[in-house]
């Protein structure tokens, strides 16, 4: 009898890839077809936007161990890149991305710099610099906003092959479609031989040094990709979903906003970024609807506001404390015990 014989041949396509397909074309298909106008603008548009800027420092934090405190000014970066290449050049569409990604990542590289000698709390200091300097320096040169006397801007209407996303629906396919390639590539490479590079620096510099990892490079190629796409990330904020740009829009509550995300969802994970965005984005939603059926109008409007970001943030500490590897954690607990329960059956 051959080897080839006893060994059993794998599956060309898993469980896991099947159920990825269902849900893209459940996405693709089903969702712009069903799903209702308020759905997509107040639920699906930030999600992807908030999934892709989460994706991006997940693999700078989570995969490569380096912290940051200044996604938001990156998401600026990638904003602003795209709406003056628009207006300036008019470059199609995809080369518009391409750009915003590239000057994003050069910013990236610059303020990552300081990791070659700090890290930890040092290193997180050190890119919060990059978050107040980048908002500042949007704030202070009308030239970014085109000289806009509020420093608010519209985003233009983004068009390729003759094809305007203008309606609700065509913008929610093309944060999809670029989310989709995105996370694709981002799985590849985590997935490939960075991934032994990466993890190494995260878990011990000095042997990643002995074993002959390039730290130094490693390190700022991950500021270089994480701010990449967390630059293609501000382009969908501002085009698809806000349709405005202005720096408050990027300011430190939505780089911790991300930083939440990447933690909840799950350190070294893709689908932790999808997880902890989707908490991120409904559960608020979910506490506004509710206060307002509980008081009825009896609070106004700012200590509802207040009282929401007390109930949050109570439960993302509870939520640390109980399950610090988050919500990715969890998902595969619950997975193992179905396959157990499927198992006895």
């Amino acid at each position: 009898m051959s080897l080839a014989a006893d060994t059993p041949s794998r599956p060309l396509i898993t469980g896991q890839t099947l159920a990825i397909l269902a849900l893209l074309a459940l996405a693709f298909l089903a969702v712009p077809a069903l799903a209702s106008n308020w759905t997509i603008e107040a639920i699906l548009l930030p999600f992807l936007a908030l999934s892709l800027a989460g994706l991006g420092l997940n693999l700078l934090t989570g995969y490569a161990g380096q912290v940051s405190l200044g996604s938001a000014a990156f998401m600026a970066v990638g904003a602003y890149a795209a709406f003056n290449i628009q207006l300036r050049l008019g470059l199609p569409l995809p080369l518009t991305f391409l750009f915003a990604a590239t000057t994003a990542a050069a910013v990236g590289v610059i303020f990552g710099l300081p990791s070659l000698r700090l890290k930890g709390f040092y290193l997180a200091v050190s890119t919060l610099a990059a978050q107040f300097f980048l908002q500042w320096l949007f704030n202070k040169f009308g030239w970014f906003s085109n000289y806009s006397a509020s420093g608010v801007i519209s985003a233009p209407v983004l068009s390729f092959a003759g094809i305007t996303f203008d309606t609700r629906e065509s913008r929610y396919l093309l944060a999809l479609s670029v989310v989709t390639i995105i996370t694709f590539l981002t799985h590849r490479l985590v997935n490939g031989p960075a991934r032994i590079n990466l993890i190494a620096v995260r878990d011990n510099e000095t042997a990643a040094k002995v074993i002959g990892v390039p730290v130094l490079r490693t390190k700022l190629a991950a500021f270089a990709l994480s701010s990449a796409i967390i630059g293609v990330a501000g382009v969908l904020w501002s085009f698809t979903y806000l349709r405005t740009i202005e720096p408050e829009g990027f300011n430190l509550d939505r780089s911790f906003q991300i930083l939440f995300i990447a933690i909840i969802g799950g350190l070294a994970t893709i689908r932790g970024a999808f997880l902890g965005a989707g908490l991120i984005v409904v559960f608020p939603l979910l506490l506004s609807r509710g206060s307002a059926w509980i008081f009825d109008g009896g609070l106004d409007a700012g200590t509802i506001q207040l009282t929401q970001r007390i109930i949050l943030g109570a439960t993302i500490i509870t939520f640390l404390i109980l399950e610090p590897n988050g919500l990715s954690a969890i998902l595969d607990r619950v997975t193992a015990r179905i396959r157990t329960l499927k198992g006895r059956a």
